[in-house]
């Protein structure tokens, strides 16, 4: 028995064995099935190629010719194209069929927006010493109704102005004030009114700043913010359930423009004293004086509020690796009259820009990200048009969309901007760089205001943003008017044409710059001078806090915030030391450099207040209590014993700007174990 079951054992074993020699039979490998018959090394797995940047440059600029500028600057051009009118949807529908003809796949973001225009029927009206003018120029978003009091001129009404007058114990409540145009926008001269309880405010072009006829009309706004000020911080897209809500930046107080005609008038029959140094205006055989309290004059304003029907318009190019992280390259469309300097030059730039990148793509280059090209309307409203874009994708767009690039305005006069590889338009042997000079910072940069285009991209959404013009020493006075022609920026600029190709080089080469490169090429360092700068003012205001007997009990100490800017240097040094040290011929490693990059701007922006109420976040370029600029203010405040001023809330406002520069420094060093958070 015990030999039969061993046999048995040893057949079985064979036949396993013979069974599993034929189910071990060899199959060609997924990698021997795709090699080649020949026998031949397999070929490489395929990347995208990529053109020298020098031939970049060139093809670009061979491409984008002043004949090709000069026929879209006529094609574009338009009487009348105001936000929602059909001349404004005849340029939208130009530009749908243009881009179209490029190969790309345009499309449209259609909003719904209210907008105050004059009132349909009649006019606004100012009265003074019994005759009444009437004004056919308006300030859209003003407060509607009438207002009376006693008229006292403010000058440009600028902070530094109404200071003066209140050191001048003059009492500004329920005072019309007569200021001038410029310096700063209608909506903060307004604003600024309000905040000294002044119940009115009438805006005049002095001759002094403005060189046309003195009974031209004055157009703009109001609003102290940017988009649709009746659905705050959400787009106007159509069916939306529209709470009863309103922007705080709306004024409420009546606001109305004058001619200079009817400015004159006034300021002749005016009393009072004759303020130093504010008499050097234009208005012909008139003594500028402040007015006396019997100096009564009535303001009337009827502006109708309306709901209008606007179209956004894009084309894109995408991208052959990153498709998903985009350049906008933007302009505005509308316009209050001709618009020729406001938006038909931007609008014909974005034209051709859109071109020249198409047929650069059609001979060879592929850019590695894409780039959008974006045609606002309701731009004269305060950035109506791309602010609701912006609301209506506020949760992507900061994650994606790595730079804006404004178009508006940027031919004015003919000083310059900057840059190494464009030509000066007045001499081609240099470049614009090289006129600039050594101190090129100060030559040639500004802070972004609120009026800029460009402004709800960096403060609102977080998206690092540029615009740059070519200008004069006096600003373009023709903004704002039905005088902006062809023929009248002529006057101001010497060839416009070359003019405008200069300014396209110059944004089609950021352009380029941005979604050719392996990095983006935006410096985190150059954050560390702003917000060290911030820290500075605010620490010489804690300093004068501590030497007063009466703030013997403030203990409010820098360590923190200091701490939070170390890290953010630290961090911003150590990002550039990594890609000193870094393979950027790494695709991977590229990547998360450069969210690391793009998350700077966004991570600036302050997630403790609400977009609704705040919607400009950005602590160092924004506005709000949230702002480093707002805490030094209530610093002062506190100092000065206002009644503003509250110790607990300024403690809050420190913590709260302290964390978000930490936080910000944290996400730019990269990964959680990098990170710096020792406060």
């Amino acid at each position: 028995m015990g030999i039969a079951i061993l046999l048995l054992f040893i057949i079985g074993y064979l036949v396993g064995y013979l069974a599993h020699r034929k189910a071990d039979k060899t199959y060609p490998s997924c990698a021997e099935d795709l090699a080649p018959d020949d026998g031949e090394d397999m070929a490489p797995i395929e990347t995208v190629p990529s053109l020298d940047w020098s031939d970049i440059t060139a093809m670009f600029k061979s491409k984008l010719t002043t004949d090709s500028i000069e026929k879209s600057l006529s094609d574009f051009s338009s009487d009348s194209h105001q936000a929602g009118s059909p001349g404004d949807e005849a340029l939208a529908n130009k530009l749908m069929g243009r881009f179209k003809s490029y190969g790309m796949n345009p499309w449209t973001d259609e909003h719904f927006v209210r907008v105050q225009d004059r009132p349909t029927s009649g006019t606004n009206k100012v009265t003074f010493q019994n005759k009444t003018y009437a004004e056919s120029g308006f300030l859209s978003y003003s407060a509607t109704g009438s207002a009376q009091g006693a008229a006292l001129y403010a000058y440009y009404g600028q902070v530094e102005d109404l200071r003066r007058l209140q050191d001048l114990r003059i009492n500004m409540s329920g005072r019309v004030l007569l200021v001038r145009a410029g310096k700063i926008t209608p909506a903060e001269k307004v604003a600024n009114a309000a905040s000294v309880n002044a119940g009115a405010v009438l805006i005049y072009p002095d001759p002094a700043d403005y060189s046309f006829e003195r009974d031209t009309d004055l157009f703009g706004h109001v609003h102290l913010g940017c988009g649709d000020p009746y659905t705050p911080a959400f787009p106007s897209f159509n069916h939306t359930q529209f709470p009863p809500a309103k922007s705080s930046g709306l004024p409420a107080i009546p606001a109305q423009t004058i001619r200079a005609s009817t400015a004159a008038a006034i300021m002749k029959g005016l009393g009072g004293d004759s303020p130093r140094g504010w008499g050097d205006g234009g208005l012909r055989d008139v003594v500028y004086k402040l007015g006396s309290e019997s100096d009564l004059i009535a303001v009337e304003v009827n502006n109708v509020l309306t709901e209008k029907k606007i179209h956004n318009v894009f084309g894109v190019i995408k991208g052959f690796i990153d498709a998903d992280r985009y350049v906008v390259i933007g302009a505005q469309r509308d316009a209050w009259g001709p618009g020729y300097a406001r938006s038909t030059v931007g609008t014909s730039l974005l034209v051709e820009l859109a071109r020249t990148f198409s047929e650069m793509v059609n001979n060879g280059f592929k850019p590695k990200r894409s780039v959008v090209f974006a045609s606002w309307s309701a731009g004269e409203y305060g950035a109506v048009g791309a602010t609701e874009w912006l609301e209506g994708y506020l949760s992507s767009l900061n994650m994606k969309a790595f730079s804006y690039i404004s178009l508006d305005g940027v031919v004015t006069g003919m000083r310059s901007v900057l840059s190494k590889a464009v030509s000066s338009p007045t001499d081609a042997n240099k470049s614009l760089y090289s006129e600039a000079g050594s101190n090129w910072e100060v030559s040639v940069m500004e802070p972004m205001k609120m009026s800029d285009p460009a402004y709800p991209f960096q403060a609102f959404s977080g998206i690092p943003s540029v615009s740059f013009r070519f200008t004069s020493d006096k600003e373009y006075p023709f903004f704002g008017t039905v005088l902006d022609t062809k023929r009248n920026l002529d006057s101001k600029v010497f060839n416009l044409r070359v003019l405008t190709k200069t300014a396209g080089e110059i944004a089609g080469q950021m352009a380029l710059q941005l979604v050719h490169d392996h990095l983006l090429r935006l410096n985190v360092e150059k954050y560390t001078n702003t917000i060290r700068s911030k820290v500075a003012q605010i620490n010489k205001e804690i300093i004068k806090a501590h030497s007063m007997s009466s703030f013997a009990h403030f203990t409010l100490r820098m360590q923190w915030l200091m701490s939070a800017l170390g890290s953010y240097s630290r961090a911003s040094r150590n990002l550039n030391t990594n890609i000193q040290n870094s393979d950027l011929d790494d695709y991977e490693q590229c990547r998360i450099i450069n969210n690391r990059i793009m998350g700077v701007e966004r991570d600036l922006l302050s997630p403790y207040v609400s977009p609704r109420e705040n919607p400009f976040r950005h602590i160092l370029l924004g506005s709000g209590s949230h702002t480093l600029e707002a805490l030094r203010e209530h610093l002062v405040a506190i100092k000065e014993n206002s009644a503003s001023g509250n110790i607990d809330l300024l403690r809050n406002q420190f913590a709260l700007a302290t964390w978000t520069i930490q936080s910000c420094a944290n996400a730019l060093a990269g990964s959680v174990w990098e990170m710096d958070n020792e406060i």
